[in-house]
């Protein structure tokens, strides 16, 4: 893309980028409102039926999926215009999504300013292998590179490892203001879960928020999976990439049904955002609406992407994601053709 055609996408989407504080309000009132009020009716089910308990959670879980969003556009300081608003309410959702608001915040930035840069991967994103590095690696290497590919460990152990876990600790090179603010997000934490302990019984407490977490936490592993693992994505060495292009081609629009749409907060239209992170999650499908360039993105629905499951490896030469089998498939066919079989002699 020429430097002309970026110049005129950003100024296309520059209009979006501006944060509007009622809609802002009302979103975190539709939004911690539900929360609240479900995770109390959950409690209340529970002299009821589990069974009766078991949606509301899921409904739950959806509604923490969108108060992530909230924390997420916080972490962009697209939230509200006063940077200690964004601060306040991002570290307060940080607590309700058990993730640590100035962390987050610095490692999430790290991945916007490298995404599908296949030289500088390792900072907030997940572990992806190319094709030669997974046939170059030791056994270890692979053996490990396999078990935390497999969707059995990252979408069920993974949220246990990364949310209940991982964000409990401070990151080596975490300066004093990420250090102090993740000891304050562990605090409130334990604060609020003894108050709630205290208040309806331990049992009650993990019958409720044990499946909340971790569907939620699934979700959001999910969600982050794949908007960028979709077959035709984007990956180019330092000299080659592009920051724009990483966007608009190494990050999917992920085109759910409405009401999917609206608990997720607009992430789907994930191209938009890697474009503009300044652009607030009320307005990604304006942006993406009015922005004919950004309507040529990866589109990905619910079905077409389960197929991401089998993505494993990227495939520099070809430019796209392959399975394990696909790569044994390219070695024997390599080997056939170095070493063909000599036909028998009768």
């Amino acid at each position: 893309m020429s430097s002309k055609k970026i110049a005129k996408l950003k100024k296309e989407v520059a209009p979006f980028e501006k944060t509007d504080t009622k809609a802002s309000i009302i979103q975190l009132f539709n939004t911690l409102g539900p929360l609240v009020v479900l995770w109390y009716a959950a409690y209340l089910s529970l002299s009821i039926s589990y069974w009766i308990t078991l949606p509301l959670l899921i409904v739950t879980s959806g509604f923490v999926i969108r108060t992530f969003i909230i924390f997420h556009d916080c972490c962009h300081q697209s939230f509200f215009k006063s940077r200690l608003a964004n601060d306040i309410i991002g570290t307060i959702t940080g607590v309700l999504t058990l993730v640590p608001y100035q962390q987050w915040k610095q490692t999430h930035s790290i991945h916007h300013a490298t995404s599908s840069n296949l030289d500088k991967r390792g900072t907030g994103d997940m572990w992806i292998l190319t094709v030669e590095e997974y046939k170059e690696a030791s056994i270890w290497k692979k053996i490990a590179y396999r078990v935390y590919r497999n969707p059995l460990v990252m979408f069920g152990i993974g949220p246990i490892a990364v949310f209940l876990i991982e964000y409990r600790f401070n990151r080596k090179q975490a300066k004093r203001k990420e250090r102090i603010n993740t000891y304050i997000t562990n605090i409130s934490i334990v604060a609020l879960y003894s108050l709630l302990i205290w208040a309806i019984g331990w049992q009650a407490f993990l019958l409720i928020q044990g499946p909340v977490f971790f569907v939620s936490g699934l979700l959001g592993i999910w969600l982050f999976y794949v908007q960028h693992q979709f077959e035709d994505s984007y990956f180019e060495h330092d000299e080659e990439w592009s920051y724009v292009q990483a966007a608009v081609d190494g990050s999917s629009f992920y085109k759910l049904p409405k009401l999917l749409q609206w608990i997720t907060g607009n992430i789907g239209y994930h191209h938009v955002h890697h474009l503009s992170p300044r652009v607030p999650n009320y307005n990604l499908e304006k942006a993406h609406e009015a922005t004919p360039p950004l309507q040529k993105a990866t589109t990905i629905t619910v079905m077409t992407s389960l197929k991401s499951l089998r993505y494993r490896l990227w495939d520099e030469s070809k430019k796209t994601f392959v399975s394990y089998k696909d790569v044994k498939e390219i070695v024997d066919n390599k080997l056939m053709e170095r070493n063909p079989q000599k036909p028998q002699l009768k």
